[in-house]
């Protein structure tokens, strides 16, 4: 059986130090990390619970790593509260909102890279781009075959996520579906990749 980690309780004021400097300190673990591999929150009004994605709203923020026991732990706890001095009010789908929105960013980011000629879709292509060294990450349908995910991208020591389902990649596509897509090298693509893991963390599991 896993085991919850251990976080220590945060504290009043910890919300205005994890905003200073190159990294965010989490209001959970306690840990000071990239703000990539975090969850911004401020307050909206009437002290609603707001998740900042893009790390721009104005308002003090509140950091939380993107794994789903930390927004778990956050929630039950009352982590949100004490960093923020008062009642906070989560909604009941904050998990469920978080995950929606890191999608769409994922499928704008996407959408940016098919639109300047850096993404391409369709077994064939993908496997023409990472013969020929154009692919720098390759994204998987997450609802695809694992057994054709592994034949498929074997060998090439490519970076690998799978963050949407087959007929959200092929959306972006204007296709009803896409199981491989590949990235070229590039800011997107670290974007895509970051965006991901993000995804995978506030998608996994929540530790018992």
């Amino acid at each position: 059986m896993q085991t919850a980690p251990q976080h220590e309780p945060a504290v009043a004021g910890e919300a205005e130090e994890a905003e200073k400097g190159p990294l965010r300190r989490c209001i959970v673990t306690r840990e000071s990390l990239p703000k990539e591999r975090m969850i911004r929150f401020v307050l909206g009004p009437d002290r609603e619970l707001v998740p900042d994605l893009a790390g721009k709203l104005p308002g003090r923020g509140m950091w939380l790593s993107a794994k789903a026991d930390v927004l778990e732990h956050a929630l039950t706890r009352g982590a949100f509260s004490r960093a923020a001095r008062g009642t906070v009010n989560p909604p009941p789908d904050l998990r469920a909102r978080i995950e929606d929105g890191l999608k769409r960013r994922l499928r704008d980011l996407v959408g940016f890279a098919r639109r300047g000629g850096q993404a391409i879709c369709g077994r064939d292509s993908v496997r023409e781009w990472m013969r020929s060294g154009k692919a720098g990450l390759l994204m998987e349908a997450s609802d695809g075959s694992p057994r054709e995910r592994a034949k498929h991208v074997g060998g090439f020591g490519l970076p690998v996520v799978t963050p949407l389902p087959a007929d959200m990649l092929g959306g972006i596509f204007g296709r009803d579906q896409a199981v491989h897509v590949a990235i070229a090298p590039g800011r997107l693509a670290e974007a895509i990749e970051v965006e991901a893991a993000r995804l995978a963390g506030i998608a996994g599991p929540v530790a018992k």
